[in-house]
């Protein structure tokens, strides 16, 4: 079940949008807590694609590996990160509009283990925290070229 959801509509092109949200390269310049990224795959992002992310979260850093377990072109991928017993995932879905794009977001928490289990309420406070406007920061990173157009 999702505990983080949010929907926004990108007034740019599906390709565009997809292309610039699928390249986690740039996740630093659109995600506040996220301070590197480095590719562990070769090529395309695709299913199988792992990259590691590095954020800081309340003064300390902590890197995560982060694996594209689905994945269609244009159309939807899903991020996910499995670290201590807790096993994260983003899912994201793109459709085009007659306003531009709409992405659709959903991100599920899963614990294992009693201490996680009781401080899974925690862990998703902070992760919302850290992640609730980041579809906020790519809209705004995308569409500021338009704004000066």
């Amino acid at each position: 079940m999702a505990f983080l959801e949010r929907t926004v509509i990108v007034k740019k092109p599906l390709e565009e949008v997809f292309d610039t949200a699928a390249d986690f390269t740039k996740s630093p310049e659109i995600m506040d807590a996220v301070v590197e990224v480095q590719p562990l795959t070769e090529g395309p992002v695709r299913k199988g694609y792992q990259f590691k992310e590095v954020r800081e979260i309340r003064g300390r850093k902590a890197a995560s590996t982060i694996e594209i377990t689905d994945f269609e072109q244009n159309k939807y991928f899903t991020a996910s990160s499995e670290q201590n017993g807790l096993d994260l995932r983003y899912h994201y879905k793109f459709v085009e509009t007659t306003e531009g794009t709409k992405i659709e977001f959903k991100g599920e928490l899963f614990t294992q283990g009693i201490r996680n289990k009781l401080a899974q309420p925690l862990i998703k406070k902070i992760i919302k925290k850290e992640d609730e406007n980041h579809l906020d920061n790519l809209k705004q990173y995308l569409e500021k070229d338009s704004s000066s157009a």
